[in-house]
């Protein structure tokens, strides 16, 4: 995204922060919304008519007031913990906003040791929230952010779920980790001045085996996988854990 996109749609826009997501008008080239909370939930009712023949459903209607419910609690403790402790400008504010991320990170495990995913048996609207900041956590959030309790993989339950949710199609397959890095650590420049990009961590573990069909449940329900990614947007193997695998083989 970028500032000509914001121009069109308000001409008296000031030169601050582009945020994304963003859905935007082709033609026009107008940004439409920013809303990211709204954004995918629009996507799994308003624009049905448009999904791919055997798309999975993510927000199923029997099961959205929960959905909504532990996506907010998502949402406010770890999506958004992890930058409360990124840009805390107070130690009382960093340590209130740390012991709330691991909180809420350690519920999270409880209620998933049990349960293959967040809600019901498939995967749901609150799997892909929750993975989105699981997945950058040992990249990014441990150390660019000080959320240092544990990594990821320290922490067995929530390890090998995301691991689940990485070796499924449609996760795994988007995920640049050079780009995720290179965005905080560049991006962030009063956090980390040098703009120093930091070489690890090790990428291999998000392949090796999770166990968590053992739990049972249908990753994918009634709906069948997305297709590999287009060719204009396949992540380069050196930008993924497959790298890694050939490195130690």
């Amino acid at each position: 995204m970028t500032d000509s996109g914001s121009f069109r749609r308000d001409t008296n826009y000031l030169t601050t922060r582009i945020t994304v997501p963003a859905m935007v008008d082709i033609p026009t080239g107008q940004v439409v919304t920013n809303d990211f909370a709204q954004i995918t939930l629009d996507l799994s009712t308003e624009w049905r008519a448009y999904h791919r023949k055997g798309a999975p459903e993510l927000y199923p209607e029997r099961l959205r007031d929960e959905i909504d419910a532990v996506a907010a609690i998502v949402y406010e403790d770890v999506n958004n913990g992890v930058y409360e402790c990124g840009f805390a400008s107070s130690q009382a504010a960093y340590e209130q906003a740390y012991r709330t991320l691991f909180d809420r990170l350690d519920w999270l495990s409880d209620r998933l040791a049990r349960r293959r995913y967040l809600v019901g048996d498939t995967i749901s609207e609150a799997d892909v929230r929750l993975f989105t900041t699981l997945v950058r956590f040992d990249a990014v959030y441990h150390g660019h952010f000080k959320c240092n309790r544990n990594k990821l993989s320290e922490l067995p339950v929530l390890w090998a779920y995301a691991r689940d949710l990485f070796q499924t199609p449609g996760f795994g397959d988007t995920i640049d980790f050079v780009h995720i890095k290179r965005h905080y650590y560049e991006v962030h420049d009063t956090i980390n001045p040098s703009g120093i990009v930091p070489l690890g961590p090790d990428l291999r573990g998000w392949l090796s085996p999770h166990g968590r069909q053992a739990l049972g449940g249908r990753p994918l329900g009634a709906g069948t996988p997305p297709p590999p990614p287009r060719p204009d947007e396949v992540v380069p193997a050196a930008h993924g854990p497959r790298r890694e695998q050939r490195r130690a083989a």
